[in-house]
């Protein structure tokens, strides 16, 4: 189970019935204890749902808002989002179905941002510079869920760039009317995630920290050299339309 203090990936390895939720609340209870505010379990070996399975989410979602997190499913396979839509339980939870690539639309080259600022990552305080970054994100037109992962991932992103370097970080938020842009770059010796592998491996991984956590709360996730000087850029982008439950039920058609 991948986690740490903010995130944790649950994979749920059987069907969720009433022989198996109680094991999968012990798992999701002890995180919620020990402060976790985003929980993302990994539907992809549940081929079946019940009324106990559906109960357990709805307890655990109510649980995590009340605490401040945010719980989703992911890898959900069509016969299990049916299920969930039928019961709506979709209406309460974020879910991406199994198989499904979002598409993120290129910017036209001549489409300029409505605002953008940099600043310095504040090492010795990492918190105000999260703070800063989710009042920026409030002026893109996401839901709450949409602007809670976009601020978790690139407070991700950021002590990343802190641990991996450890000196002078930037981040650069570009707000436009249906996405945010956040580029964190440092001035460490420089790394690019190795083509062709979909979570990059080394001292970022290594850690439990970011990269594939990262890809599951952004819409796209990218990392490069930076043009002038050691270091790395980590690209993020989250697209604010609103959309993702209704594309959800239309799958279900």
């Amino acid at each position: 189970m991948p986690n740490d203090a903010n995130i944790a990936l649950v994979p749920v390895e059987r069907d969720l019935d009433v022989t198996s939720v109680g094991e999968l609340r012990c798992s999701i209870d002890q995180l919620i204890e020990r402060g976790c505010l985003r929980i993302i379990l990994n539907m992809a070996a549940v081929g079946y749902i019940d009324s106990a399975g559906m109960g357990l989410i709805i307890h655990e979602i109510a649980r995590m808002r009340s605490a401040g997190g945010l719980l989703s499913l992911t890898n959900v396979s069509r016969p299990v989002l049916r299920s969930l839509t039928l019961a709506r339980v979709i209406d309460y939870v974020p879910v991406s179905v199994m198989g499904a690539k979002r598409d993120i639309p290129e910017l036209d080259p001549s489409v300029q941002p409505l605002w953008r600022w940099a600043f310095r990552v504040d090492a010795s305080d990492l918190a105000a510079t999260r703070a800063k970054v989710a009042r920026l994100l409030d002026r893109i037109p996401f839901t709450a869920d949409e602007h809670f992962d976009m601020a978790l991932a690139v407070g991700e992103a950021m002590g990343n760039a802190v641990d991996h370097c450890g000196g002078t970080s930037l981040v650069s938020i570009a707000g436009f009317p249906d996405r945010a842009i956040v580029e964190i770059s440092d001035c460490g010796c420089g790394f690019k995630e190795p083509a062709g592998q979909g979570v990059a491996v080394g001292e970022w991984d290594e850690r439990g920290r970011g990269i594939k956590l990262m890809r599951l709360l952004a819409d796209s996730v990218s990392f490069s050299r930076k043009c002038v000087g050691t270091g790395t850029v980590v690209r993020l982008v989250k697209l604010a339309d609103g959309r993702r439950a209704h594309d959800a039920r239309e799958t279900t058609g």
